[in-house]
């Protein structure tokens, strides 16, 4: 048994050390592989390279509204002598987007690529997160003085003021007295007209809504001159609500009457006191002309105010006297009771005619938030407005406050975004400056100007 025995030693004899000398399959196929890859990898580079296709190098894919840049990376990520990496920097966002900054006090500006971060896909680049805004609205700084706005905000579910104008305190300014209760109750349209449940849309509507208005005039004092188009005007929108028109909303209710000798509910214009007086004057005049009889006044023994002398029983006017009577009369029903319902009408001592407040109807309430009726019109506007029911005052401020908001805006996936850039945005674009084009189709889409077919052109 002895001679048979296996040892170390014995095994190792098996082996033949000079195995490397021979050929293998196995080594030949590494050695091929190994040469093979390398070089294939090199080729499929410059073979992009060739094609001035530099999208095998990007992080990921570009946002939509810059997919047309992916073949370009160069037009964002500038070259400098030096630096292996670069970044996109400013000056190349800026060769495209003006980009205003946010305010001219601020202490910080933030680069483009810090808060619109690119490669994500076909991401919405304005969709930025709050860690943007809170790094300087967190704790607000400035330059010089006191900070114009709320110093501390951490969010719109956390630490955020409420909307400006409840914050404050401060009334509608607005001049034309409107009682909103009256007017969410059953009403009477008109004098002798049927009673009518109003609706919020009568009034309030975006420029985008084309529908009849319910309430509007139908027959108005003076025809205005047909508007022509205007093709380059910009398209309606429905974010805000226009200010309510007496010719769209009130004129069916509110008539505008002034004499019982015209039939038809004839009615002056609304328009300025200067306007309507010399409407008056001309619809007298010509009156008179086709009713000369009305010359002779008889006087009305009920209207003798007593204590005074009793004035003749009879007068013959000239056509004159008449008119200036009749528009007097008119002029003093329409300032003392039929317009000062709803204006602020001021009698400075010697004048003839009035002067009417203006209305100084509030368009946007939110200067410095971004807001659109048109992606909350699934709700009833009583929901958001809900004072509209009982107020009364012009002055009332009639906005939904932030809690209302919070309802539907909070952290959740069964809730609406309330991240920052949902109402606010950083660049104040009224600032914008016009940009200037510095490339050419093939430029943008990495192909030579030859196969382009355009002159040459350098970036």
């Amino acid at each position: 048994m002895g001679r048979f025995q296996r040892t170390t030693r014995k095994l190792a004899q098996r082996i033949n050390l000079n195995y490397f000398e021979r050929p293998h399959p196995l080594r030949r196929w590494r050695l091929l592989l190994s040469l093979a890859l390398p070089a294939a990898a090199v080729l499929w580079l410059g073979w992009h390279g060739a094609a001035r296709d530099n999208r095998v190098y990007s992080s990921g894919a570009l946002s939509s509204a810059h997919a047309v840049l992916a073949a370009e990376c160069g037009l964002c990520h500038i070259s400098r002598a030096g630096v292996f990496r670069e970044h996109a920097n400013d000056q190349a966002c800026l060769a495209c987007h003006d980009g205003p900054i946010h305010h001219a006090n601020q202490t910080f500006t933030p680069s483009c690529a810090s808060c619109h971060a690119e490669h994500r896909g076909p991401v919405r680049l304005a969709a930025i997160s709050d860690r943007n805004c809170t790094q300087c609205h967190a704790n607000l700084q400035a330059r010089s003085g006191p900070p114009a706005y709320e110093r501390i905000i951490e969010g719109f579910s956390a630490r955020h003021p409420q909307i400006g104008v409840l914050r404050t305190g401060k009334g509608d300014p607005g001049t034309i007295k409107l009682n909103h209760m009256l007017h969410m109750k059953p009403i009477r349209v008109g004098p002798n007209g049927p009673i009518t449940q109003l609706e919020c849309e009568d009034c309030h509507r975006t420029p985008a809504m084309n529908e009849p208005w319910r309430f509007a005039e139908t027959k108005p004092a003076i025809t205005p001159a047909a508007a022509k188009p205007d093709p380059l005007a910009p398209a309606p929108t429905r974010a805000l609500m226009t200010p309510p028109k007496y010719a769209k909303t009130c004129a069916a209710c509110h008539l505008l009457t002034f004499d019982r000798r015209f039939q038809d509910n004839e009615v002056v214009p609304h328009d300025t006191p200067e306007v309507i007086h010399g409407f008056l004057v001309k619809k007298f005049a010509a009156y008179v002309a086709a009713h000369p009889l009305e010359l002779r006044v008889v006087r009305e023994p009920d209207r003798s105010v007593t204590g005074r002398p009793v004035p003749a029983s009879v007068r013959v006017l000239t056509p004159l006297q008449w008119v200036a009577e009749r528009t007097a009369e008119a002029e003093e029903l329409l300032w003392r009771k039929t317009c000062k319902q709803c204006h602020a009408l001021h009698f400075p001592s010697g004048a003839a005619l009035p002067q009417v407040a203006s209305s100084n109807i509030t368009v946007r309430w939110m200067p410095q938030a971004v807001f659109d009726h048109e992606k909350h019109r699934m709700m009833t506007c009583v929901s958001c407005h809900a004072g509209a029911d009982t107020s009364q005052a012009t002055s009332d401020v009639l906005l939904p406050g932030i809690a209302t908001c919070r309802s539907c805006h909070h952290p959740g996936e069964d809730a609406a975004g309330a991240r920052c850039f949902e109402c606010h945005t950083y660049h104040d674009w009224s600032k914008e400056k016009s940009v200037k084009g510095r490339y050419a189709f093939h430029n943008l889409l990495g192909v030579s100007a030859a196969r382009a077919g355009e002159p040459s052109q350098a970036k």
